[in-house]
């Protein structure tokens, strides 16, 4: 049997992919490579799909049916919070349109186990110190509600015919399990400051007046290496009893703005001085998970901490195409 990922060539997606086929599984990788690079996936197969185009659901099957595939992994989404407002159909399209195709691919071939990429971005802005799975979901941006509404119709799916699925909510996902699989987009806030580092230029930090210790922004930095042994642990609970669990993956540790930004002067021996600028909207000023329930039900916890992440997060860029002048 055969495990598809969908997404598998992108950031997050290429570290389960790695991790799956180094435990012996079979893995064949859905991805439209908008965003993904086909050698990221190593040995797996790749179908060249978007799963939100108009024949999706029919090629699904096919690969589904020829592939003995059981179980599937979904990380195909647009993610970006500022163009969901601007092109709010869009995303519903991309992202509810390509889940529901999926979902129909998956009911019609009798594939009945799912892990679904969700979002801290559900939550909103919620004020408390730790977010846990019971804080009432409240997103403020279609991108935030693509993803809830993703959530809702798998429960669906689940009453309906019976599929077995579980969500984990990421909150800020960061660093390198290998320095050929960092972060390839320049989205979260370690590869805007090495960009910035690399054209010469100063990080920018989006307000410094927050209701924090140091003025800006604290949120929870969960190393992509342990999320993707999340994903794992997440697929095989599904072979027990439970079913329609929804996890946060993080470290119930906050770091600021400014925090993670001196850490990246720490890993690379540069001048990080950053330009304050206006903040930006919709920005809470706390954003960290509580980890009780992922680390009570599946056993799992974060194994890297913020100097790490950021190391390896500075290889990767060092070792990419684009690496920042140093002395």
């Amino acid at each position: 049997m055969s495990i598809m990922v969908i997404g598998g060539a992108g950031y997050i997606g290429a570290h389960v992919v790695r991790l799956l086929t180094e435990r012996g599984e079979d893995v064949v990788v859905v991805d439209d490579l908008s965003t993904g690079v086909e050698d990221r996936v190593g040995g797996a197969t790749l179908v060249e799909l978007d799963v939100a185009g108009t024949d999706a659901q029919e090629r699904l099957e096919l690969v589904m049916r020829q592939r003995g595939v059981d179980s599937v992994i979904h990380f195909a989404a647009k993610k970006q919070v500022g163009e969901s407002v601007e092109r709010p159909t869009w995303y519903y399209r991309q992202n509810v349109g390509g889940l529901v195709n999926l979902l129909s691919a998956m009911e019609n071939t009798g594939v009945v186990r799912m892990i679904f990429s969700s979002s801290a971005a559900v939550y909103g802005m919620p004020d408390v110190e730790l977010v846990t799975e019971e804080t009432d979901p409240r997103p403020i941006n279609p991108y935030g509600q693509t993803k809830l509404i993703g959530e809702w119709l798998m429960a669906d799916c689940g009453q309906s015919w019976g599929l077995r699925w579980s969500a984990l909510r990421y909150f800020n996902v960061a660093g390198a399990g290998w320095p050929e699989l960092g972060d390839p987009a320049v989205l979260n806030l370690v590869p805007m400051v090495l960009d910035r580092l690399a054209r010469g230029e100063r990080p920018r930090i989006f307000g410094d007046d927050y209701e924090t210790p140091d003025g800006t922004c604290i949120r929870d930095y969960i190393h992509v290496l342990d999320l993707a042994h999340a994903h794992l642990a997440a697929l095989d609970q599904l072979d027990g009893e439970a079913s329609g669990r929804i996890f946060n993956v993080g470290t119930g540790t906050g770091a600021s703005v400014r925090e993670v930004i001196d850490e990246i002067g720490r890993a690379s021996g540069l001048d990080v001085a950053a330009d304050v600028e206006p903040r930006r909207p919709g920005d809470p000023p706390r954003l960290v998970a509580s980890p009780e329930r992922i680390a009570d039900e599946l056993a799992w916890k974060a194994e890297h901490g913020l100097p790490e992440i950021v190391a390896s997060a500075w290889a990767a860029w060092q070792a990419g195409p684009r690496p920042v002048r140093v002395g």
